[in-house]
């Protein structure tokens, strides 16, 4: 398993190289200090998983997990960062984040989210896990039972969610979907009601969905 990591912190990015070396399975084949150097040891490296802090100078890890994510999606980013807000763990899994630790991890703890990130599947720490549990249960819509003027299951919820007044940002987060696609469902869903705006959209939804 190829790894790039990323920090701006020379002492830890050395230490991550140095902890991760000592991973039978893992290869670390760079490191780098900002997000634009990351970009562009991706496109040379081409590791399977990229291990991103997210505060950084030049381009932070949001925007560079953005543009890996788009320009590369084979390859899995791992955040780890001292961060654990909720602004920083929504703005990372947006981007294209396959994983969120804290920097408090451990080499077991890191070393099993790479290898998870590099079979596709998602890790989080538990802090996190706890968050984004604790948001779904409190922004998951209901169940949808039936879907009027040829509306998806999922231009409902995300309808539902409009009407309750959050941003596409904040649908996107408690859908576990990307800004973009809100805004394709949004579209498409105006488009099949007949509204044009999310004051008219939200109107349809009370009446209809809710």
């Amino acid at each position: 398993m190829k790894v790039l990591v990323v920090d701006d912190q020379q002492l830890m990015r050395e230490g991550l190289v140095a902890l991760l070396d000592l991973v039978d399975d893992v290869d670390v084949v760079g490191d780098a200090g900002n997000g634009e150097e990351a970009l562009r040891l991706v496109a040379e490296l081409r590791p399977d998983v990229v291990l991103m802090d997210l505060r950084m100078p030049v381009m932070d890890g949001v925007e560079a997990t953005r543009r890996i994510a788009r320009a590369h999606p084979e390859v899995a980013v791992v955040v780890l960062t001292t961060y654990d807000d909720d602004r920083s763990v929504d703005s990372a899994l947006l981007a294209g984040a396959c994983g969120y630790l804290t920097k408090d991890a451990g080499r077991a703890e890191i070393a099993a989210a790479l290898r998870s990130a590099a079979a596709g599947q998602s890790t989080f720490s538990a802090a996190v896990s706890r968050r984004l549990v604790d948001a779904l249960s409190r922004a998951a819509p209901p169940p949808v039972s039936a879907c009027p003027d040829g509306l998806t299951v999922r231009e409902v919820e995300v309808l539902r969610l409009v009407a309750g007044g959050m941003s596409n940002a904040e649908i996107g987060s408690a859908l576990f979907i990307a800004e973009t696609t809100v805004k394709t469902h949004i579209n498409n869903a105006f488009a099949k009601i007949g509204v044009r705006n999310r004051t008219e959209a939200a109107a349809y939804a009370r009446d209809s969905l809710l």
